[in-house]
């Protein structure tokens, strides 16, 4: 995980870029802003605290990753700090040339050096991009002279309060970003990526076609991407394969997988099927989809890695273990598969649950 407990802004420059499917243009600044004391703590902290996952890229292009424009400016910027206000004006002309989509916002474009960054406990410089798409209200209260009323035993003062509404960027919620940290040039450095406004395919413009980064494959590529492909096995595939398989059985599987990523420190593929799977046929299955998934999905997933404790907790999210009837109940499975049974008599389908106490 990033440290930035120490980080400093060395230059930072704001551009605005607007939409160019509407032709709304963009404006770009010569100069960098004049930082304060106030301002530099305030926007360490608005760039920074949304970068917590280890979840990282590389840039990357079709003919090599120095043919992605943004890693060339970062390079530049890297081996010349002094050219970040010339080589933030390129980039803020490339976003604008990505957002060719209706629906992606105009917004303040802040290209930002940093010193005192902490990749994996080594120090470094980094260069930051963020996008400030959403404005909000907010209320400035000023007063006018104050009219002091000083009687004996009285020393409060008497003021014409004004209170008007202004629109402006909520510094607790960082819209877009990206943080490119000085190490790997030759791999496309070791980029980290926030885009918490827009999720849908045609608005992907931020970290697909401006940025143009692929996952960086390291011990969160790995247990991410492992825990996804069976996932989608045990809910997709097994089903069609095995005659019989039931929720309770897919939600057991799925928490047998689950257990298993939380409670060791390293991914053997074949512990894992003897421990998770079991049956020598359903292993044999799975095996042969996972190679079939790197192949669709162009992934690479190694039989042995280092698991990732951070990739673990955000993809157990996904391993909800429920079995949904109808509209009348949910059924949470967590634990042993023998306590759950299920039939069918003459009122239609049934699960029998075991317990000892009821809480």
């Amino acid at each position: 995980m990033p440290v930035f407990e120490a980080s400093s802004i060395k230059t930072v420059v704001l551009h605005r870029v607007g939409n160019k499917a509407t032709q709304e243009g963009y404006v770009i600044s010569h100069s960098p802003i004049r930082l304060t004391p106030r301002l530099q703590d305030v926007l360490v902290q608005y760039f920074l605290s949304s970068f917590k996952a280890e979840e990282y890229y590389h840039f990357e292009a079709d003919d090599g990753v120095d043919m992605n424009p943004v890693f060339q400016h970062c390079s530049n910027i890297f081996a010349d700090p002094d050219s970040l206000v010339e080589e933030s004006c390129a980039m803020a002309g490339l976003l604008y040339d990505a957002s060719t989509h209706a629906n992606i916002k105009g917004g303040d474009l802040f290209v930002v050096y940093f010193e005192g960054c902490m990749l994996n406990g080594e120090q470094m410089d980094a260069v930051g991009l963020f996008k400030s798409e959403t404005k909000e209200d907010f209320l400035k209260v000023s007063h006018g002279e104050e009219e002091w009323s000083r009687q004996e035993n009285d020393e409060s003062a008497q003021s014409q309060f004004e209170v008007e509404v202004q629109e402006g960027i909520n510094t607790a919620k960082l819209d877009k970003g990206a943080i490119v940290f000085n190490t790997e040039a030759e791999k496309g450095y070791v980029v980290s990526v926030v885009d918490a406004t827009n999720r849908t395919v045609d608005a992907l413009y931020w970290k697909d076609t401006f940025l143009s980064v692929r996952q960086r494959e390291d011990e969160y590529y790995n247990t991410h991407t492992e825990m996804q492909a069976y996932k989608k096995f045990v809910t997709d595939e097994l089903p069609q394969q095995f005659e019989g398989v039931s929720k309770a059985d897919q939600a057991d599987m799925l928490n047998r997988c689950s257990n298993y990523f939380k409670q060791n420190d390293n991914f053997d593929l074949q512990t894992f099927a003897q421990e998770v799977i079991a049956q020598p046929e359903v292993i044999d299955s799975f095996k042969e989809y996972r190679v079939q998934y790197q192949q669709e999905h162009d992934v690479q997933m190694p039989e042995n890695y280092d698991i990732s404790e951070s990739a673990v907790k955000k993809q157990s999210r996904a391993f909800k273990s429920v079995i949904k009837l109808d509209k009348n109940f949910h059924i949470y499975v967590h634990g042993n598969r023998e306590l759950i049974e299920q039939g069918e008599d003459e009122k239609g389908k049934y699960y029998k649950v075991y317990f000892k106490e009821e809480s």
